[in-house]
């Protein structure tokens, strides 16, 4: 959903001017039943050891011994605490972000399309849906997928005579960005010939191979980042802030009242009034005491606030056996159809009226722990990236894990450069053969359950099986490698709302491979609670990579392939259904069995 944006939230304000900065979000815990059950009284006493401790001033000292006691996660850590005064800094950028909009805006650009992945992306996808289109300002694409069909989609929505590309890579060297990259400069060369350049411009870190490439081509301009802020902490940074400007945002608000909310996080705040301590304490306690599933509802004006913070938390707190998992997306329910692993979310926006405040009391009535926030103008924004920034980091420290790592996320990224390598030798990739074909579908599992699954005739007598593992304070995730189109999200979306009702687990829905750059490190890393079913088809049509022997799709498919073997070799337990190429058909199909399972 797109929503309008009022004049006050857009533009970039002269430097100089004075903002009036808003109220800090408004947030609160409720527990209306048996606080101590809660965490009450843990998230009490873990305060009062903070503040004892001098918690909160060592950490804007930056001592990495809070997160871990390994020299070599001291050194990951030091360098990843930028975002801490990154407010300060982007601020002091504004006068060039303002020239590069009046240029782009002079230039008649009427599309930008940003090409990037995870943290490189999501916030500005966030700027996307809610600010929507701003009149005056070209409007913001962005495209964050390999899959042939979703590259066609966004093409044929722009025309690349008067569109800007934003290459978005900390690394400048991430596999679908850099694709992504060479596809689209080949067709604006075949416009612009030897001007194409101007039409692109790079944000990456200083000396990556992304920007020898954009001084290479000459692009219109390049960005570099700061290299002590990962992705996942990088909204407000040019990352998210010049997307933001270039759509017509008024950054220069949004960053002033993002400073509000950092003074308020500052050392010198207690950790009992401190937001970002308070909410990170609050969720890192109730982890402990087994409620590590924190469910977002979100007004639909700010719902896709809710990706964003997916995958801060998810990839910052999953690893090494523990984590927090995100569900988002996911309606809201009885109280009936969630276990006792669920803590709630509820991000109201003051804009909308409360779509859900029956729900959310049957919740606080049925004992659940619910956090209540309220953005009250979408310029408040900033100030809720760098809340949940704050409180994840101090999670991660309470749950004794690096937060500022993502080492299952490489391992993804080496399976499907194996996979890649070995086409490049042999000129296939090699596929298992399926355990079932039955009405255009195909099954696939791992090696370990290849034996005892094979006796097994049908694809519902495979996937009941599959169904038949959950178990109480597990969750679903749906890993699909299928064009995001209204007609397959509402086919699954269904899907996993039924099997919520029935096994009464949480419930994921993450499309590849923009999850493996998210949720991909907690499915790998966190605790092995996962069910997996990844979903795959055919492509109608393929496209091209200039300079590469691989296509999207074939990228794609390594990707799919990368992913269940890193899974598996983590015995998760997963299986892969592929579609064929009527994936409507496929998916129709697909629902019935589930339901036929799922009804019994």
């Amino acid at each position: 959903m797109k929503a309008s944006a009022s004049k006050a939230d857009v533009g970039v304000t002269p430097p100089g001017v004075q903002i009036p900065l808003s109220p800090p979000i408004n947030m609160s815990l409720f527990s209306p039943l048996h606080e101590s059950r809660h965490g009450r009284e843990e998230i009490d006493a873990r305060l009062k050891v903070l503040e004892q401790k001098g918690f909160v001033k060592r950490l804007w000292e930056k001592d990495p011994t809070l997160w871990h006691t390994g020299p070599a996660h001291h050194q990951i850590i030091r360098n990843a605490l930028g975002w801490l005064n990154l407010v300060e800094q982007e601020i002091e950028f504004l006068p060039r972000i303002k020239a590069l909009v009046e240029s782009v805006c002079a230039d008649g650009f009427k599309n930008i399309l940003l090409l990037g992945m995870g943290g490189s992306s999501l916030s500005a996808e966030v700027f996307r849906t809610i600010f929507g289109i701003v009149p005056g300002f070209p409007e913001l694409h962005v495209l964050d997928s390999t899959i042939p069909a979703q590259i066609k989609r966004i093409e044929n929505q722009i025309d690349l005579a008067k569109t800007l590309f934003i290459i978005s890579s900390k690394s400048g060297r991430t596999i679908e960005t850099i694709s992504l990259y060479q596809y689209f400069f080949n067709q604006v060369q075949k416009i612009k010939g030897d001007q194409a350049g101007t039409h692109f411009i790079a944000i990456t870190d200083p000396a990556s191979p992304l920007s020898v490439l954009a001084r290479k081509n000459q692009f219109r301009d390049l960005f570099l980042g700061a290299p002590d802020v990962g992705g996942r902490y990088s909204a407000l940074s040019h990352f998210g802030i010049i997307p933001a400007a270039l759509m017509g945002v008024n950054v220069e608000r949004l960053l002033y009242r993002a400073k509000q909310m950092v003074v308020s996080c500052g050392a010198d705040i207690p950790p009992a009034q401190n937001p970002g301590v308070l909410l990170g304490v609050t969720l890192s306690e109730l982890a402990k005491l087994g409620r590590d599933k924190i469910t977002f509802i979100a007004s639909p004006a700010i719902q896709s606030f809710s990706t964003w913070l997916s995958q801060l938390i998810a990839e910052s707190t999953g690893k090494e056996e523990v984590g927090i998992v995100p569900i988002s997306d996911e309606p809201p329910g009885n109280p009936d159809v969630y276990g006792y692993d669920r803590i709630f979310v509820y991000i109201h926006y003051a804009g909308e009226s409360e779509t859900e405040p029956d729900k959310i009391t049957a919740l606080k009535n049925a004992g659940f722990p619910i956090i209540q926030a309220q953005i009250s103008d979408f310029l408040n924004l900033g100030q809720a990236f760098f809340l949940w920034e704050m409180a994840t980091a101090i999670a991660g420290a309470l749950l004794r894990i690096n937060p500022f790592d993502q080492p299952n996320v490489q391992e993804s990224k080496d399976c499907t450069q194996l996979l890649l390598d070995e086409f490049k030798r042999k000129g296939e990739l090699r596929e298992d053969l399926p355990l079932v074909i039955e009405q255009g579908i195909s099954i696939f599992c791992d090696d370990r359950n290849k034996n005892w699954l094979k006796a097994y005739k049908t694809v519902s007598e495979i996937l009941a099986d599959h169904l038949n593992q959950i178990n109480l304070g597990d969750y679903v995730a749906f890993n699909v490698y299928l064009e995001r189109s209204d007609v397959v999200h509402q086919a699954l979306a269904a899907m996993r709302l039924a099997i919520r009702d029935k096994k009464k687990v949480a419930t994921l829905l993450d499309y590849g491979p923009r999850f493996l750059h998210s949720t991909g490190q907690l499915h790998k890393g966190g605790a092995n609670c996962g069910l997996f079913i990844q979903i795959t088809s055919d492509d109608l049509e393929d496209v091209a990579i200039p300079g590469e022997i691989f296509t999207f799709g074939l990228l794609k498919s390594a990707q799919a392939e990368g992913d269940f073997k890193s899974l598996a070799q983590g015995r998760r337990r997963i299986i892969r259904i592929h579609l064929g190429s009527d994936v409507a058909a496929g998916l129709n199909c697909l629902q019935q069995v589930m339901d036929t399972i799922l009804s019994q």
